[in-house]
């Protein structure tokens, strides 16, 4: 879908988010955590540590912006920013508390919560394609199964290893006939350019940089992408909920201003990924779908039920229980559904 088209819708449904949050807001300061509001002001002043990632472009733009930073000033908070290179490293920071709150796929979400990750979805960033399978144009590889009895570069616990994964099954090719090289995403491009392996797994906007240079998405399929999750650990949802609030009110802001300013949406992302900006315009404007319901619901959950029984398959996760456990607990729309991007400070 493309992305220019969508301003207008998009506009409409700021307006309606910025009108139903004025029904909805009137909460007093810490409502919600428990204790009393002197308690909670101390504990919502705490620093907030949080990711940006090329793949997310939403965060690109609140960073640049600085909302978080004046919204947060208020309470005393500050923000620190945290670089996530893939799904799989957002979900080492947030297991580790490095950050509360990251961008990851769909797919990752759910790997870390099946695996005891105490995490939850609050906002729902994109409906991305953002994963594809990448050769040479001199490779030979035309189909996926030209893949049988080659190597493959992927990052595991991402979308693009998943994409690999269903891509395979799809073809009718086992995963062990298949050599998976685990590298991260722009290792994995590396590995493709200087030959050390047949294909890679990509993710954008590295991909679409492999791809400006000579490189083949020679099998693409939007269904195999999951959506852009936006995830917060649970201590952190129940010890900063004005936080929380104020990140998908962030989130929904820069949703609604992307629409509006897509060029300027391309060239945040052309500067921090050291993009040609043709290249950022092909992500944002051709692969980056953000018209997309933020609010987690029954549109992920039949994605994740999806490819659920993969991860079974592969060993990722240990029993289908928890998996449907997983699926069943991480998906919160609270914060989505009381979003009032009017509380966004500008700096």
């Amino acid at each position: 879908m493309s992305f220019a088209r969508t301003a207008t819708r998009r506009s409409v449904l700021g307006a309606a988010a910025v009108s139903a949050a004025l029904v909805l807001t009137g909460c007093v300061p810490g409502e919600g955590s428990g204790g009393s509001p002197a308690a909670n002001a101390a504990v919502e002043s705490g620093t907030l540590n949080i990711d940006f990632a090329t793949y997310n472009p939403l965060s690109l733009v609140i960073k640049e912006k600085g909302w978080l930073e004046a919204s947060l000033k208020d309470q005393g908070g500050t923000v620190n920013w945290v670089q996530s290179a893939g799904s799989n490293k957002a979900n080492e920071a947030l297991r580790s508390g490095a950050i509360d709150i990251g961008s990851t796929a769909g797919s990752a979400a759910l790997l870390a919560r099946a695996n005891g990750s105490p995490i939850k979805t609050i906002d729902i960033y994109s409906q991305p394609e953002w994963a594809a399978l990448v050769a040479k144009e001199s490779s030979g590889i035309t189909t996926v199964a030209d893949l049988k009895g080659k190597s493959v570069a992927a990052t595991k616990g991402t979308d693009p290893y998943f994409f690999l994964l269903q891509s395979l099954s799809d073809a009718g090719i086992s995963a062990k006939d298949v050599t998976v090289q685990n590298l991260q995403h722009a290792d994995g491009r590396a590995a493709l350019e200087n030959g050390s392996v047949d294909a890679w797994s990509g993710l954008d906007p590295i991909m679409a940089g492999a791809e400006q240079k000579g490189a083949k998405l020679f099998y693409r399929n939007l269904s195999f992408n999951t959506y852009g999750f936006l995830n917060a650990t649970e201590s952190f949802l129940k010890a900063r909920p004005q936080q929380a609030q104020a990140v998908v009110n962030a989130y929904e802001k820069a949703r609604a201003w992307a629409a509006a300013n897509p060029d300027e949406t391309a060239r945040i992302l052309a500067d921090v990924a050291g993009l040609d900006l043709a290249v950022a315009k092909t992500v944002v404007l051709e692969r980056s779908n953000l018209d997309v319901d933020p609010a987690p619901g029954e549109a992920q959950r039949q994605v994740l039920a999806k490819i659920g029984p993969t991860f079974v398959e592969t060993g990722d996760v240990a029993s289908q229980q928890q998996i449907d456990d997983a699926v069943a607990s991480l998906l919160d729309d609270s914060l989505v559904r009381k979003a009032d991007t009017s509380a966004i400070k500008v700096s």
